[in-house]
Formats: C-alpha cells, structure tokens, sequence
C-alpha cells in the first residue's frame, strides 16, 4: 500500500524547470532513495512534496489525500515531514528545547516517552541536553535534527543529504540510526549523494538526472548496475 504517490510532478524556478514531470511512490513501512548527483532535481522534489516549493503541474498524495493547496505546516502535522539539507538547529535554544519545538503541535501524554527514546537513539544528545543547540559539532547537530523531527511522530520522514559534510564514521553512525528508524515502522525517503550507502540502506531507489527519473528499481539491483556503478560509484565501465 502507497502512502507518498507523486505524479507528473514538476518544480519551476522562474523559467527554469527543475523538476519534469516525474512520477515517484513510497509504500508503509518502505524506506526509498532518491540518488543523482547535484542540481539533478533531488532537493527541489523533496521541498514540493513538503510543500516548501509550489508545482505546477502535478499531484502529490499523501495516505490517500491528495495535498493540493495543503500548506507545508499541516504536511507536517499529518505526519510528512521533512529533515532539509544543512542541519537548521535552533542555535540559541538547548537539545531539550530543540527537541520540545519539534513535539509542539501534540497534545498527547507521551512526549517524554518519545524523548527517552530519541536520547536511547543519540546517547551523545543526552549528556548534552543542556547544551546550547549551535555549540554542538555538525555530527551532533545532525543527530539533534533528526530527533527533532522524531519528536514529531512522522509517518513519512523525509531525509536531504543527512551525510553531507560529516566525517565517514559519523555518517555511517546517521546511516544506522535511519536503518534503525525504517526498522520500527517509519516510512523513510532519502536523498542521499553517498550512492553507495543509500542503496545499502533502501529497498528501492530511483536515480534522477537533470529533473527527470531515469532509472528506477530494487536498490540492491541498482547497486550492481553497470550504470549507475560507473556514474555515481566511480567504477570505471567494463
């Protein structure tokens, strides 16, 4: 069961179209990348579907409700929602207020379950809850975005570029805690540059070139594809 369709879905800069007319599905439970080297389109698709950038043409579908018109905010609060590119911490505020702000709109009595098992994912957020949001590394800062959006209860989160700037052990550390994540029940999509970590992780993938999907399928069958091995794993053709 599909709980992301988008079809035909296009994003326009000015005169620029950045996204084409693609078509892209994510069922419960999956976790699926969006790969493509950069300017492809992959940021771009993730801020349309969270309502970021407007599309015109083009339909989104989130658990059967069709988001047209559906502003970011409330995406979020049904449960789509988004981890963008660059971190984006609350610099002023602590890793508690941080991850407070990302439990704002409920109501319910299990925000504090939620954060112990934010901190059992993050143990290093833990010794620092009391310390201030922009004095963290970028690891950390990374780990408290994704708790943040945790904190949220998302049905789909949606993930840019969680590795970009991290040393190779504190990427494949973020790259554990997602496997971790989809392994408890939540949907994950990711846009990834590591190419090769993300097919590792993903059940399906798709490949994006110039705003348009070109190649779609299992990750692990993409993985050993001459094609994309060459153009996005640095392995020379045979």
């Amino acid at each position: 069961m599909s709980l992301l369709e988008i079809h035909g879905l296009e994003v326009r800069y000015g005169g620029i179209r950045a996204v084409k007319g693609i078509d892209l599905e994510v069922g419960v439970g999956e976790m699926v990348c969006l790969i493509g080297a950069n300017g492809a389109g992959k940021s771009s698709t993730l801020r349309a579907i969270s309502g970021l950038v407007p599309t015109a043409p083009g339909a989104v579908r989130f658990g059967g409700s069709d988001l047209a018109g559906v502003p970011a905010f409330r995406r979020a609060r049904g449960g789509l929602v988004m981890v963008p590119e660059g971190r984006g911490v609350f610099a002023q505020l602590t890793v508690d207020e941080n991850l407070a702000m990302g439990a704002y709109p409920r109501s319910d009595g299990e925000v504090e379950t939620d954060r112990d098992r934010t901190f059992s994912l993050f143990p290093l957020l833990k010794e620092r809850r009391r310390q201030t949001a922009g004095t963290l590394s970028g690891g950390e800062q990374q780990m408290l975005v994704i708790g943040r959006a945790l904190m949220s209860r998302p049905k789909l989160l949606a993930l840019d570029e969680p590795s970009m700037g991290l040393a190779p052990m504190v990427a494949q550390k973020i790259f554990g805690v997602i496997r971790d994540i989809n392994r408890a029940g939540v949907t994950v999509l990711l846009v990834e540059q590591n190419a090769r970590a993300a097919l590792a992780l993903a059940a399906r993938a798709y490949v994006m070139e110039s705003g348009m999907i070109t190649l779609s399928g299992e990750a692990h069958a993409l993985l050993a594809d001459p094609r994309v091995r060459e153009a996005y794993l640095g392995e020379a053709a045979a």
